[in-house]
Order: C-alpha cells, then structure tokens, then sequence
C-alpha cells in the first residue's frame, strides 16, 4: 500500500467511530466576515462541520477529503439537513488546483505546506480565507506531535502574503497559559479585489 492509502485507512477509521464535530472557533468567531453568498471550500473537511455551518449561512459548499468515509457520513448528513453540499473525495496535495472559484475557503487542522499558494490562487478577487491548525508551542497536548504538521511562531502569517489581513490570533505560552486562546493559531485573510500597480 502506498502512502497515501495508508492515511486514508486511517482517517477512515478514525471518521467512522467519530462523533460529530463543531465548527472551527475561527470560523464561529469572524462568520460577520462571510460573503452574504458564493461558493466556499471545506479544505480537508472531515466530518464537515464547518461545511454545514457555510451551507447555513447560505453559501453553495463543496468539501473535499481523502477519507470515503467522512464525505459518505457528510453527505448523509448535508442530504437529512436538507443543505447545499457536495462532499468529495480528494487527495488535495494531488489534484489540479482550480483559480478564482471560491468566495470562501476554510482550513481547519490541516496542514500541508506546498499547496499554500494553491489555496491563495483558488479564491477569488476578494475571497476570504478561514484558516485555523495546531502550533509548535502548544500548552497541551492536542493534535499532531508531528512537527512536521505544526506551526512555527507566526509562521501562519507568512504562508499567505498575498492576502490582505483581517485577524490574526496566536498566543502560545505567554501570560496565563489557562485563559485565552491556545495550542493553535488563525487567521482570516481576504484577496484584493485587483493588484496595487
């Protein structure tokens, strides 16, 4: 089995027991900043939960994953919902990217570094990105220990300099390490609707 195949299995295992998710905090929190419509991305959905709230609000939704079975129980449940998503399965460091399709894109706990300018190309002329993953610096242990899928300090800023910042939150250990936002960092970034010449 390749390596892909292999994390496929095992995100298949693991969305087959899970329960059903939330939305991501970035997403809850900045949703005044959504397009009123549009067609947005779920990137690496899993379960979808943050596909569903998008469809909520009114956008068209895809949702792509690697795991069969996390867009099967999507699906079936976009579908008792009665809400406008197509979940797909999609190995999203080997497809062909499309450019400026989507209003929105949301990335939750997910990170793969080389499709970065990718997911920037992909949005559209003032799209917006909701982008949410694990740090380095983490007060608990969550996640990946993989360092390879964490976040240097403030390296999220860095991974989308074409996008016009809207908010940006990492805290990591700073203070005291019970309140606040932690363990992960977020950022809501827009594409300008046209190049400053």
């Amino acid at each position: 089995m390749n390596i892909a195949g292999d994390i496929r299995v095992k995100w298949d295992r693991r969305y087959g027991q899970s329960p059903w998710p939330t939305p991501v905090k970035v997403l809850l929190d900045y949703q005044h900043l959504l397009p009123q419509q549009g067609i947005a991305l779920d990137l690496a959905c899993g379960l979808g939960a943050n596909a569903l709230f998008l469809a909520e609000q009114g956008l068209r939704v895809e949702a792509w994953d690697l795991s069969s079975v996390a867009i099967e129980r999507l699906r079936e449940k976009a579908t008792v919902l009665n809400l406008d998503v197509q979940p797909r399965v999609r190995d999203v460091t080997a497809l062909e990217w499309p450019r400026s399709v989507y209003d929105v894109i949301v990335v939750s706990r997910f990170l793969c570094r080389p499709i970065c300018s990718l997911i920037q190309a992909a949005l559209r002329p003032g799209g917006m990105l909701f982008y949410q993953t694990f740090v380095r610096n983490k007060v608990a242990q969550v996640g990946p220990s993989n360092l390879d899928y964490l976040l240097v300090e403030n390296e999220l800023l860095h991974l989308f300099p074409d996008l016009i910042l809207r908010t940006y939150r990492e805290e990591g250990q700073q203070g005291d390490i019970l309140r606040g936002w932690r363990n992960e960092a977020c950022l809501v970034g827009q594409k300008p609707l046209e190049k400053m010449q």
